[in-house]
């Protein structure tokens, strides 16, 4: 199987490729759609954000307020960083279980859909980058119009990530998303082409890989339920109410595999109709 990583910029039209590779059955292993899943009342990382953030990120509901939350890191590095040494660990394990899952069922191409690919490092365990392009003047426009923020708040969150210029420039495949769509499929279609493997050389790798990766996906889910007890307390003190923050030792939830001066995932508001 072929892993392939998605980026770009925020508003650059990330979302509106993924969509159309999906189109066309290629399994997508979407990191904000992860962020989102692991940050759930009840949820390790739920609990530990509490402990970081306090009550001031919950909605009435009890869950987190994504917005709140967002306001609170983007502007400000150190609380950005205590974020990411909370939620990056648990992403990670969640998208290489996706990709295991992938890989297991037979795909030939997989994509790692991710706007951090380059600030988390994760470029150097794909096959090839494709970033998805368009001028930064155009980026900040769209991301104004879409989320109802100010020039000032738009750039303050198009700064918390690398310049889309620089990704660019480190791509080994560039679909430009500053005209149609119609513009913007094609290059896609284009792009599967030239990234599609052969099927007798997927089967071949398939065959040759299959037991290890099955073993692999296999400890990781023996390790998240042996990290959940043992962060959650059900070795005796059982999981607490959502909402409650934990006197359990959780503030630090790191693994060796995650640098804690990466950016935040995702916690700007979900894609508009136009998928920016």
């Amino acid at each position: 199987m072929r892993l392939v990583g998605l980026t770009g910029g925020i508003a650059t039209g990330k979302s509106t490729v993924s969509h159309f590779l999906a189109a066309h059955q290629v399994p997508i292993v979407d990191a904000d759609l992860i962020a989102r899943d692991i940050v759930r009342p009840g949820e390790v990382a739920f609990h530990a954000i509490c402990d970081a953030f306090g009550p001031a990120v919950l909605d009435a509901d009890g869950s987190i307020n994504r917005q709140r939350l967002g306001a609170l890191v983007f502007g400000n590095a150190d609380q950005r960083r205590k974020l990411n040494s909370i939620t990056h660990p648990y992403i990670r394990i969640e998208m290489l279980k996706s990709v295991l899952r992938h890989f297991m069922a037979g795909a030939r191409l997989c994509v790692l859909d991710t706007p951090l690919l380059f600030e988390a490092g994760l470029h150097r365990w794909v096959h090839a980058v494709v970033v998805v392009y368009c001028p930064d003047g155009l980026q900040k426009e769209r991301l104004v119009q879409r989320d109802g923020l100010s020039p000032l708040q738009a750039q303050l969150r198009i700064d918390s990530q690398m310049p889309i210029e620089r990704k660019k420039a480190m791509a080994h495949f560039v679909i430009d998303n500053s005209s149609s769509l119609t513009r913007t499929r094609t290059q896609v279609d284009d792009l599967i082409d030239q990234l599609m493997p052969s099927r007798w050389l997927a089967g071949a790798i398939w065959g040759l890989l299959l037991l290890p990766a099955s073993s692999l996906y296999l400890l990781l889910v023996v390790f998240q339920r042996i990290d959940r007890w043992r962060r959650l307390g059900f070795f005796g003190r059982g999981l607490r109410p959502a909402g409650i923050a934990s006197n359990a030792g959780i503030r630090n939830p790191g693994l060796s595999i995650v640098n804690p001066d990466l950016q935040m995932h995702s916690l700007a508001p979900a894609a508009g109709p136009n998928g920016f």
